[in-house]
């Protein structure tokens, strides 16, 4: 591996088919340098405007893990302030960017930077002054419309996870320290792995998934998992969450266990039900179409 590195720059929320192929063109300009991916937390809109901050598609761990699983030999994260905020164009490449010691920058066609987001492509190229190559790779995605975290972001608030994996090549993923519940599902022969819902992170629509679960603290397999996101309707419940039922495990014991919960396909909405009877009938339907599907 050569001295010099190449660098990809981005918010690389959830790390789609569009950042991908970013890291992809890059690697290839450049097979020989150290592939180094520079991204900023929190997200910029946390600063400039915290009541409008979208629900990020992954933690910042995630992100990282992504990043390195797409071929990105390093991450650099950019405490994200007020202050770097209001960095001029020139700044933010001399202060960020030539430490890395780049041989080229690759970035997409929609790049900005700087105080105001005064910098875009050309500035940078103009900045760069011969001393590293700038490459801008136009968007990805289908037809006219490029892929964005934005309508993964949509896509996953309306259960669509087929879309999302159009979009981003993976199932989503949610993660989660599991707390303890009503314990209905026990009692209903159903045991759950309940994880409260973060406002900060996307959540998909209520209703029941087909998914699998994964604990994060210990090397797992990942199981087989019938998964319900929402209030618990039938019980009056206020209080929104996500709860799985690993498929005919009843001996697990994740109270205040980090785990993953994948989501791989939607299989109704939410309902309320009157009385326990027909809830239980339709938890037996719902499991063994979530075992059909994950078989």
């Amino acid at each position: 591996m050569s001295d010099g590195s190449v660098i990809i720059i981005g918010n690389f929320d959830g790390v789609h088919r569009g950042h991908v192929s970013l890291i992809k063109a890059a690697r290839e300009a450049e097979p020989g340098a150290k592939l180094i991916a520079v991204t900023f937390w929190p997200h910029p809109w946390a600063i400039h405007h915290p009541d409008r901050v979208p629900p990020l598609l992954t933690t910042l761990d995630r992100r990282v893990e992504l990043l390195r699983a797409a071929g990105v030999d390093e991450v650099v994260v950019v405490d994200y302030t007020l202050q770097f905020s209001r960095q001029s164009p020139a700044e933010f490449i001399d202060g960020t960017l030539r430490p890395l010691n780049p041989v080229r920058v690759v970035v997409g066609e929609n790049f900005r930077f700087g105080r105001d987001n005064s910098g875009d492509v050309h500035t940078l190229a103009d900045l760069a002054g011969g001393d590293f190559k700038v490459q801008v790779q136009p968007l990805v995605g289908a037809g006219t419309t490029p892929n964005s975290a934005t309508m993964i972001r949509k896509a996953i608030a309306e259960g669509d996870l087929d879309r999302v994996r159009e979009m981003s090549d993976q199932v989503f993923r949610y993660t989660g320290i599991v707390v303890e519940g009503d314990h209905r599902g026990r009692e209903l022969g159903f045991p759950t792995a309940n994880v409260p819902v973060d406002p900060a992170l996307a959540v998909p629509a209520d209703g029941v998934y087909a998914g699998w679960v994964t604990r994060l603290d210990i090397p797992s397999p990942r199981w087989p998992a019938a998964i319900s996101v929402g209030t618990n309707p039938t019980f009056d419940g206020a209080e929104r969450r996500i709860e799985a039922y690993v498929l005919d495990r009843t001996d697990l014991e994740l109270y205040g266990v980090r785990i993953a919960i994948d989501f791989e396909r939607r299989i109704r909405g939410q309902v309320k039900y009157q009385g326990l009877e027909p809830l239980i009938e339709q938890m037996h339907r719902d499991v063994a179409q979530v075992r059909d599907l994950l078989a």
